[in-house]
């Protein structure tokens, strides 16, 4: 006698556990291939235009700092390091380079602690957080030329607004142009009135990303509003907070609005009072017509820049560093886990189908 057992229900052949994995296809590369190139093609347009309309100007001012040049004929002499040791021998530079750090410090400090200040105030739930966002960032999109001239009729030394209100509260009036710190006051209040509310965007940004799992945490713990600002808001916002203060040296060194409209005369002072070296590089440039100097000018304030840029960035990365301990591994170690991750899932994904395949019913004929 022959006995069959019943086939399965399904005719497709058993799986074959010894057969080699799939070959990945184009799709799945040219996907890949999408992840690695694409973020260099999102951020493509900016280095391009550099390129094409920045990288040249930059490079034509570096040969013309070591010529005298001439403007008429559009060619000058090769005179060597002559007008970087004219600008640094000269001691406008120095008081403009004491100027110009000065209206920094007085503008970028205050400049951000009020900036966190009025960013965790919208960060709370207020009525109107559209409107009040919204108002804070209205002196940064009026003119720079508009805001030095209202601001420089409101500290007049005669007439002016603040002098005003000093003589009405019985202060003696303040030499607002005369005084070299009162003019970087002054200059600094400028700053401060059309940056504050850019960078409280920024940092409101930044409060808002952060997970409100903490501070519910920290309210059970029984920490109050001023313990949680210190203990949670500013921790977090430690990269925001060097993205702020790397964006505010590179425009504190460079001002030029201010200073250049704080008077009718913009020479930056009878005394060079309220010189920046930005004022002064233009005042070489277009008042005397020394475009060899001001090129040598331009590149020395370039480099200072530099120094503070690379002296910023390494601070950065000390305290990123210190955050989730990133920068522990090097990128080629990460490489290697990440490979070693992807041939381990691909095992356990052949030992399941193996299992998968010894689990399947089978046909017994006898």
């Amino acid at each position: 006698m022959t006995s069959t057992l019943a086939r399965p229900a399904s005719d497709a052949p058993a799986k074959n556990p010894d057969r080699p994995p799939r070959r990945i296809g184009f799709g799945h590369r040219l996907s890949r291939w999408d992840l690695k190139l694409s973020p260099y093609l999102y951020i493509s347009p900016f280095f391009i235009l550099f390129f094409v309309v920045g990288l040249f100007p930059i490079a034509y001012t570096a040969v013309i700092s070591f010529m005298d040049w001439d403007l008429v004929r559009n060619s000058g002499e090769f005179i060597g390091f002559e007008q970087y040791t004219w600008v640094l021998s000269n001691p406008k530079f120095w008081i403009a380079l004491r100027n110009t750090f000065s209206i920094f410090l007085l503008s970028s400090v205050p400049q951000l602690i009020i900036a966190i200040f009025i960013a965790a105030m919208l960060d709370q739930n207020i009525r109107a957080k559209t409107f009040w966002r919204m108002g804070v960032l209205v002196p940064y999109v009026m003119a720079p030329v508009a805001v030095a001239l209202i601001f420089s009729n409101m500290f007049a030394d005669q007439y002016g607004l603040v002098n005003n209100f000093l003589a009405s509260i019985g202060i003696p009036a303040v030499p607002w142009h005369s005084d070299a710190f009162a003019s970087h006051i002054a200059i600094a209040t400028m700053v401060n009135f059309r940056w504050t509310g850019y960078n409280t965007l920024i940092l409101l940004a930044a409060m808002q990303a952060i997970p409100r799992d903490y501070y519910e945490a920290a309210t059970v713990d029984g920490a109050g509003k001023i313990r949680q600002f210190f203990s949670i808001t500013v921790p977090s916002l430690r990269p925001t907070l060097i993205f702020v203060i790397i964006t505010s040296t590179i425009g504190g060194l460079q001002i030029f609005d201010e200073p250049r409209m704080y008077d009718q005369y913009g020479t930056g002072g009878a005394n060079s009072q309220w010189l920046t070296i930005t004022l002064w590089l233009y005042n070489i440039g277009w008042g005397e017509w020394n475009f060899g100097r001001a090129a040598a000018l331009a590149w020395i304030l370039f480099i200072i820049i530099l120094v503070i840029g690379v002296i910023n960035l390494l601070v950065t990365q000390s305290v990123v560093r210190t955050e989730g301990g990133r920068g522990e591994l090097t990128r080629r170690q990460r490489r290697e886990q990440s490979r070693a991750a992807r041939e381990r899932l691909a095992a356990e994904s052949a030992a399941a189908r193996s299992s998968e395949a010894a689990s399947t019913p089978k046909e017994d004929v006898r």
